[in-house]
């Protein structure tokens, strides 16, 4: 063959450091719209971006020429350095250090935008580590408990 073709959704799933309920309603939709620009310009096409103040979801299709970590890496750096400039209180803005990274089934995609759309009505029952927690044990994700929190 003579092309390299690919079809790879991921959903990917951060804090902000220590879960600080941080990322306030003023800034939250500029916020999710410039991380879709960081995808946008990596080629990982965003097909929706979400979340509440202490957390983070990306659901996109990931480029064939990058690797998840530096997806994550530049989406890290550039956000949390634009949200830094954007306004004093934003200056000690700083996203965890780890992540988590899922294959999405093509099938699932509308579900899990939709899961995503949803954030603030799911997080009235669930806070983001009993979230994420849920999300693991769906799919099955081994993990060490000592090194899951920042």
């Amino acid at each position: 063959m003579s092309q390299s073709l690919t079809e790879v959704y991921l959903h990917i799933v951060f804090s902000t450091k220590h879960r600080e309920k941080i990322i306030h309603e003023d800034i939250e939709n500029e916020l999710y719209d410039y991380i879709g620009g960081i995808c946008r310009t990596l080629k990982c096409n965003p097909v929706r971006i979400g979340g509440e103040q202490d957390h983070i979801h990306i659901l996109c299709m990931l480029s064939k020429n990058i690797a998840i970590a530096k997806l994550v890496e530049e989406v890290k750096k550039s956000s949390s350095k634009w949200i830094k400039g954007k306004n004093q209180k934003y200056n000690k803005f700083y996203w965890q250090d780890g992540y988590g990274g899922f294959s999405v089934h093509v099938s699932q995609v509308d579900e899990i935008s939709q899961y995503i759309l949803n954030q603030k009505e799911h997080h009235k029952r669930f806070n983001y580590q009993q979230e994420f927690l849920a999300i693991l044990k769906k799919l099955n994700v081994e993990y060490n408990p000592k090194y899951i929190w920042d």
